[in-house]
């Protein structure tokens, strides 16, 4: 399908919302949707203001129901193993606070997982006998040395009597930005005979995921308002019907709950999963029924999926390398090239960090001004540039994470290249010490 709209700045000016001035580089982080998506919610709360009780009672149930058969086909899985959640957070909460968890059970996460959900691991284990094991990732790194890791890991846990019920792991890190080998641990998983829990927050509307019902995890989460155009928040939950029985509570326990647990349908022929998350609070759900709009959008305008996907991936990886030949340094990539094959590039600042002790050269900074020029970077860059820089201190540098996008094009990234050049050359003089 040929796309209607150029991508770039026309799609920008002309179906975003953005401020004129503002330089959306960070769309990773909280999404954007276009107007036609933002015309659909405003339709949608005008009949929940015009008929509130009709339009939750009856209306909403079925909009839900077609916003999941729209989205079960991103995943290659039927609409009866997807609900929806506010976000992937609350996804991951869900599955890890209705799992039974015994003494020396032990939960497998990498280190790089969202900061939320380790907290989250955290909480659990507060409350019941879990335990977590992090195994440390410093990248780049290969996939297969990924993989490696976690077996020896999983083994050396079980060689000292505890047992490895459940892994956690991503689809795409927060940060840095890069593809992980979900598919790989999934089965790696089902060798070891472990549960598999995937924050696949920055993944639908990113990469390919038709084939998640074939990889079979044991429970998906994925961020429909990042990457698929939706307003926030929205994130589709999937469990496979093999799984649904373990899920017996939405967070909060609401209206769906039954005990003792019911496996047969509703009067409705909705199954216990489905019924469990379709009303859960008084919310506004809006952001689930706008999913037919944005993948219409995506579809017509845009000319679909792999169209979207072929255009962020490219401008990822020509913009990213731009940017880092702007600022003398590197994007961050693996041997097998598989790090950057999402909308992400992560590319290094041309700042040095000496550690304690280390012999410094003039425009050298400690590692532990780190934190304050992270602070800085984000501060200046909004207040002079108006735009956001998601930056971070990981592996001894300074790193920038930028969001490839359909409404962006490479001389934004050059733009925000020289800009950030510009910011470390008042840092190396000591602008931020004053």
């Amino acid at each position: 399908m040929t796309r209607k709209v150029p991508f770039g700045r026309r799609m920008r000016e002309d179906h975003f919302q953005f401020s004129p001035s503002y330089t959306p580089l960070n769309h990773g982080s909280f999404g954007a949707f276009p107007r036609v998506v933002q015309e659909r919610q405003t339709e949608l709360q005008k009949l929940a203001a015009e008929r509130p009780d009709t339009f939750i009672v009856f209306d909403l149930p079925n909009y839900i129901d077609q916003s999941r058969e729209a989205v079960a086909p991103l995943l290659g899985v039927p609409a009866d193993e997807v609900v929806f959640v506010p976000n992937a957070t609350t996804g991951i909460n869900t599955v890890l606070r209705n799992l039974d968890f015994e003494a020396h059970d032990v939960i497998v996460h990498f280190s790089t997982i969202y900061p939320a959900c380790e907290k989250t691991i955290a909480s659990v284990g507060e409350h019941t006998p879990l335990t977590a094991v992090k195994i440390g990732l410093e990248y780049p790194i290969e996939d297969d040395e990924i993989v490696k890791i976690f077996k020896e890991t999983v083994n050396q846990v079980r060689d000292g009597g505890q047992n490895v019920k459940i892994a956690m792991f991503d689809t795409i890190l927060t940060f840095p930005g890069v593809r992980f080998p979900w598919e790989m641990i999934v089965l790696a998983c089902k060798e070891l005979g472990i549960l598999s829990l995937i924050d696949g927050a920055h993944g639908i509307g990113s990469i390919d995921l038709t084939h998640v019902g074939s990889v079979a995890p044991d429970f998906f989460v994925s961020n429909c308002h990042k990457w698929l155009y939706t307003p926030r928040g929205c994130a589709v939950f999937h469990v496979p019907a093999r799984n649904q029985h373990l899920i017996r509570t939405c967070l909060p326990t609401s209206h769906g709950y039954s005990y003792p647990y019911d496996k047969s349908p509703t009067p409705d022929g909705k199954t216990p999963f489905v019924h469990l998350f379709e009303f859960v609070a008084t919310t506004d759900y809006t952001p689930y029924v706008c999913i037919p709009a944005a993948l219409k959008f995506r579809k017509e305008l845009c000319g679909g999926e792999a169209a979207i996907m072929k255009y962020s991936w490219e401008l990822a990886r020509i913009g990213g390398d731009r940017t880092a030949e702007i600022l003398g340094t590197e994007v961050l990539e693996n041997k097998a090239g598989t790090l950057r094959k999402c909308f992400f590039a992560n590319v290094k600042l041309p700042l040095v960090f000496k550690a304690a002790g280390e012999q410094k050269q003039q425009g050298d900074f400690d590692v532990e001004e780190a934190p304050a020029i992270q602070k800085w970077i984000n501060a200046t860059a909004f207040k002079e540039f108006d735009t956001y820089l998601q930056v971070a201190f990981v592996y001894g540098h300074v790193w920038v994470r930028l969001s490839a996008q359909t409404y962006l094009e490479v001389r934004d990234f050059e733009w925000v290249g020289y800009k950030l050049k510009e910011l470390c050359a008042r840092l190396q003089n000591g602008e931020l010490k004053g």
